[in-house]
């Protein structure tokens, strides 16, 4: 039995959770979220919570039992509170601004800017004096999916630790060529 499966999803106050056959629908203040449930796992809305349960004990159907449960607390979550990701931006001339209400302008030292149009749902800020993006949004994978592709425009680079990284991320620093060279 799976440790995380077995556990129940309690609903907050102002989430509404709709359960059709193979259909979750959560929606909440920051928005809705859908997800379809594999046909080896039930899931019942009881009181005010949500009891993810396996139909059989098969392996397979206990490899979906924790993943969707954890699939639905983050929709829970997500409509209730949001998630919001941190990234650091590190370099000289590098910057990043938002304009409109969709659009992510980025100079990173290309002979040119890119300028990344953020999906529905997603939201990003950028705070100018410590050069710091936060991408929020409902949908955990989504902010995640977001904060990764703007994270790849600019990698770290080990030596100087120029680009995008996350916040909470080291970059491990390497020694460069003329420290290397001196210990011959």
């Amino acid at each position: 039995m799976s440790r995380v499966g077995k556990q129940v999803i309690p609903i907050p106050k102002g989430v509404e959770v709709k359960i059709d056959n193979a259909t979750v629908q959560v929606k909440g203040p920051k928005g809705s979220l859908e997800c379809e449930v594999p046909a080896q796992i039930m899931v019942k809305h009881q009181d005010d919570k949500i009891v993810v349960e396996r139909k059989s004990h098969d392996r397979r159907a206990g490899a979906f039992h924790g993943l969707t449960r954890t699939l639905i607390n983050n929709m829970v979550v997500g409509v209730s509170e949001g998630f919001s990701r941190q990234l650091q931006i590190n370099g000289v001339g590098y910057k990043a601004e938002v304009k409109g209400s969709g659009k992510l302008d980025l100079i990173l030292g290309y002979s040119h800017p890119i300028t990344y149009e953020l999906p529905e749902g997603v939201q990003a800020s950028v705070d100018k004096g410590s050069n710091t993006i936060t991408v929020q949004g409902c949908d955990k994978g989504l902010v995640g999916r977001v904060v990764a592709k703007i994270r790849s425009f600019r990698l770290p680079e080990p030596y100087k630790g120029k680009g995008i990284k996350y916040a909470e991320e080291t970059i491990r620093r390497k020694v460069g060529k003329a420290a290397a060279g001196s210990t011959q």
